[in-house]
């Protein structure tokens, strides 16, 4: 057994009961750190050529940076749970809690489900024996006319038993609850134009087939009926905290001082940017490349904009996706997205209806507690005369080794 020295206590033995906070181990002797060092700085020059290329693609945009005037509209946002929100200490079925939230704290959608529910049983919740929609993403199934989950997405295939393939199933399926969610709320009354603000893209690849395309189709007349029949303008876009686009040419954007103004401003990526930008190009192709005699748009429903909210120059940029319809009132769009984002907190330059929506979705604190009682409680019964078994169980020690760090 070899000992481990700890430099911060003068050379003595360490102590594995009680650790030193500071501690570091070498891993990386002074004579392999410089041959690392010429390694690296060599991989960087031969490779200097690809930096000067994303320089090269990127200078286009310098001239067409714009600056955004705040306008004022109502702001809402929809958010859907993800994995991290609901990550019980005692779960061996592991359960995930589907919900959706938007800025207001309205609940549009709270069930539970697991890696192996049966896709039969997820079909009936959503369309009754007759195909009627129980649910939002029942009604969107029925608009685009499919009946059961695995027409809707290629992503969710049941085996011979009717279990799913996957486990990664239950992340496409929280998908499209959102957006048959979003596509719900899009036909009820509206008492003033607003804005819907989505998190992340507008852009999905978990559709079977032309799909995605239809359901845009049908977000598009929605909207659209709105404003003949109400007279209210309903704008649809979507913010992402990160981008492939933005990953790619972030330091070429710095270099060239794209999007370093001392006030708010946008500029639109072009598709060809975009494209090069992924590895499957399309996720970049929206309608308006599908015109132009490429492959027919099955994922992109959104036109990318890189848009700053803050008023420095080294204020954060974010990737910004308005509905393609809706490309030409880009002004007024963003105009309004500024005025929420202005008061973003706790991230700054950040839309705060995105940010209320995420706290109210996240199951914490009490919630948390209660959910997982649930957990035990169903546990419970399904032991039945072993019940007490489990009640040994919750008073022993979950994980003995962060004793070592109390």
């Amino acid at each position: 057994m070899v000992d481990i020295v700890c430099s911060c206590r003068e050379n003595m033995p360490y102590d594995r009961s009680k650790p030193c906070k500071s501690e570091t181990l070498i891993m990386i002797d002074p004579a392999t750190q410089a041959q690392l060092k010429e390694a690296i700085i060599d991989c960087i020059d031969t490779d200097q050529g690809i930096l000067e290329n994303l320089r090269n693609e990127i200078r286009p945009l310098q001239g067409k940076t714009r600056p955004i005037q705040p306008r004022s509209t109502t702001s809402i946002s929809i958010v859907g749970t993800d994995g991290g929100n609901n990550q019980l200490h005692f779960d061996p079925f592991l359960i995930q809690i589907v919900r959706v939230v938007d800025s207001s704290d309205n609940e549009y959608c709270l069930e539970a489900v697991s890696p192996t529910t049966p896709i039969s049983k997820l079909n009936h919740r959503q369309l009754s024996g007759d195909g009627t929609p129980q649910t939002a993403l029942g009604e969107m199934m029925r608009f685009l006319g499919v009946e059961t989950l695995p027409m809707l997405s290629h992503m969710i295939r049941p085996t011979d038993k009717d279990k799913p393939v996957s486990p990664s199933w239950v992340q496409v399926y929280r998908e499209l609850v959102e957006w048959a969610i979003l596509f719900a709320i899009l036909k009820k009354d509206f008492g003033t134009d607003t804005l819907i603000v989505c998190d992340g893209l507008l852009r999905s690849k978990v559709f079977a087939g032309d799909l995605f395309n239809r359901l845009l189709q049908g977000m598009h007349d929605r909207i659209e009926e709105q404003r003949q029949r109400s007279r209210r303008r309903i704008y649809l876009v979507g913010v992402a905290k990160h981008s492939k686009v933005l990953s790619r040419y972030r330091l070429a954007m710095a270099l060239e001082e794209i999007l370093q103004t001392d006030y708010p401003a946008y500029v639109e990526v072009p598709r060809e940017v975009e494209e090069r930008a992924y590895i499957w190009s399309e996720f970049a192709r929206g309608d308006d490349r599908a015109e132009e005699g490429g492959e027919i748009n099955k994922f992109v429903g959104g036109k990318m904009f890189l848009v700053k909210f803050g008023a420095h120059s080294r204020d954060p940029i974010w990737p910004v996706d308005i509905f393609v319809p809706q490309v030409s009132e880009v002004q007024k769009i963003l105009g309004s997205l500024l005025a929420d984002a202005i008061n973003g907190f706790p991230v700054a330059h950040y839309p705060r209806c995105l940010q209320r929506a995420h706290e109210n979705a996240a199951l914490v604190g009490f919630d948390f507690d209660i959910l997982q009682d649930f957990i035990y409680d169903g546990v419970r019964k399904s032991l039945e005369g072993e019940a007490s078994v489990l009640d040994v169980f919750q008073l022993q020690d979950a994980d003995p080794a962060q004793r070592r760090y109390g």
